[in-house]
């Protein structure tokens, strides 16, 4: 119908044009029809209406009209001249619609691997890039579904399968698509999108790779740093204590030394023992804790019991710590050793920045949990510093002050303990008002008092 409807155009068009040229001249009207066709519907069509054309212009505009003959024998020259000029012009046609026809398709993909490279290399997240860049293709290709899956995945009786391979030839993914597609489709697919896929998904893992490699590098990077650091900071803190030791054990040789001067060096030699003692202590607490060899061994305690034995550890100390426990407590579900190391810890700070000031230690049931609170009256920390301090061997702005010594494990190894057993520890503190250290531990719905008459009875 459109060869038909161009070449009636053609025709009616000639008529008028009889006026002022002759007839076997115009046969040209009928080539930009037959261009038309040949560029828009193909080689084929653009034929047909080339012959079309010739009959037609033959039958109504070459004498005798009216009948398929020519009388003129230059008229079959001009009709001849013309079926060539037209045939040549369609074939031309087709081959420039071909063309423009690959080079769409090529833009198509061109475009397509463009999208797909800004999917699989632009994303950081592989497996969101995957499905991102499967939707695309999908879309792109007019396939009802497309997957992208790493490693080898077979085909079947309704999915067809595409190799995606690195370089080496190894098979790194798998694309896969309907099997019930267009054999162009389906030959689109295999020469040209797998192969650019596949350098692409090669890409992507490769930036993994290497992501994660860098990833490994620094935290490498940052554990030496750490250990550095940790180095250093245990040699000051074991060498302060010998050295006081050893000095004093070569002053003690004295035979001027008077009783008084060699009672004050023994209880020096004693004082710097007992710190070195508790230094090693913390440093295998914090060893086994970074080490995965605390495991806690939890049972039902009471808290009184804890908080008395933590306390007594602070020896001379003891007497500035303030208990406020109420006698209806429940117990709590912890290791003994452990909450009795951490509290002892936590005690240990707050006497220290204390001065002399009481330590108050207070405890309220809340829903399931018991609250433990340690409540100093020190310098308080700055909002900057209240998750630092939880760092093994950090010391706050006024660690290195008189009086506010320690070797930075403390809190480092009480919230190790509390979190391994099941446990939290919070901080709140204003500067200048000093700070409040809030434990929550799991707790039983009976009273510790209860659960120890009962045990006495029994």
């Amino acid at each position: 119908m459109i060869s038909v409807g161009a070449v009636a155009v053609a025709t009616a068009a000639i008529y008028p044009l009889e006026q002022v040229a002759p007839a076997v001249s115009l046969s040209v009207v009928y080539i930009p029809a037959v261009l038309l066709v040949s560029v828009v519907w193909g080689l084929y069509l653009g034929l047909w209406t080339s012959l079309l054309s010739a009959a037609t212009f033959n039958f109504f505009h070459l004498p005798p009209t009216g009948k398929f003959t020519v009388s003129d024998p230059r008229n079959w020259v001009a009709l001849a001249t013309f079926i060539v000029i037209a045939v040549t012009i369609s074939a031309i046609a087709d081959v420039a619609r071909t063309r423009s026809i690959e080079a769409d398709r090529r833009r198509a993909e061109a475009d397509l691997a463009a999208a797909l490279a800004r999917e699989l290399i632009a994303d950081t997240d592989t497996a969101r890039a995957l499905a991102t860049a499967s939707h695309r293709l999908s879309a792109a290709m007019g396939l009802s579904s497309a997957a992208i899956e790493l490693g080898v995945q077979e085909g079947d009786e309704r999915r067809h399968a595409y190799d995606l391979r690195d370089a080496d030839g190894t098979q790194i993914a798998t694309l896969i698509v309907p099997r019930a597609i267009a054999a162009e489709t389906a030959e689109t697919l295999r020469a040209r999108i797998a192969p650019t896929l596949a350098a692409l998904v090669a890409i992507a893992l490769r930036r993994d790779a290497i992501q994660a490699e860098a990833v490994e590098t620094a935290a490498l990077r940052r554990s030496d740093d750490i250990k550095t650091a940790l180095l250093r900071a245990v040699s000051h803190d074991l060498r302060t204590p010998l050295t006081a030791i050893v000095a004093a054990g070569h002053a003690l040789g004295s035979p001027t030394l008077s009783d008084e001067d060699r009672a004050e060096l023994s209880g020096g030699v004693v004082t710097e023992g007992e710190r070195l003692a508790g230094l090693v202590d913390k440093l295998l607490d914090l060893s086994r804790l970074q080490g995965g060899g605390a495991a806690p061994k939890r049972e039902w305690v009471a808290i009184e019991d804890i908080v008395l034995a933590a306390r007594e550890g602070l020896g001379s100390r003891a007497g500035e710590v303030r208990l406020n426990l109420p006698g209806d407590l429940p117990e709590v579900r912890a290791d003994a050793a452990q909450l009795e190391r951490a509290l002892a810890n936590l005690l240990e700070n707050a006497s220290r920045y204390s001065g002399g000031a009481p330590v108050h230690v207070g405890a309220v049931q809340s829903g399931g949990r018991l609250i433990v609170s340690v409540v100093d009256q020190g310098p308080g920390i700055p909002p900057a510093e209240r998750e630092r301090i939880f760092e093994p061997f950090y010391r706050g702005r006024h660690a290195g002050e008189g009086r506010w010594t320690g070797s930075g494990l403390g809190l480092a190894i009480a919230r190790g303990f509390i979190e391994a057993g099941g446990g939290s520890i919070t901080v709140e503190s204003l500067p200048g008002q000093g700070t409040s250290f809030l434990i929550s531990l799991p707790a039983n719905g009976k009273a510790a008092t209860e659960a120890r008459s009962n045990g006495r009875a029994s």
